[in-house]
């Protein structure tokens, strides 16, 4: 059970757990990130192909999403001309990441 202002480890890899089964399942590894409430990191994982310079990526799409608290979707349609917003916990393919992203935010 997590509080309402904390992830706790459990949270995390049965959140990174469900995001990793949704990118099997379309063919996509990803990099997944999740971060407690003050967008510190609690877990990263990094599949099996997905790109490494897409570790970094998905710890600030999850600090900045968290920072927000708008998922990369609604950040990107609040931007300002020439801002780029990264906010879900995953990264690798664009839209691709999204439906990973609500699949993994279900398991929490």
């Amino acid at each position: 059970m997590h509080q309402a202002n904390s992830v706790s480890l459990e949270d995390a890899q049965r959140v990174i757990a469900a995001g990793i089964e949704k990118s099997r399942e379309i063919g996509q590894p990803v990099n997944i990130a999740v971060v407690d409430a003050g967008g510190n990191l609690v877990a990263h994982a990094r599949m099996d192909g997905a790109w490494i310079g897409s570790v970094d990526i998905a710890i600030n799409k999850a600090f900045t999403s968290r920072a927000f608290d708008l998922s990369t979707k609604d950040l990107g349609a609040n931007a300002q001309p020439g801002e780029q917003f990264f906010g879900i916990q995953m990264s690798n393919h664009g839209d691709q990441d999204q439906s990973v992203a609500e699949v993994a935010a279900q398991a929490f």
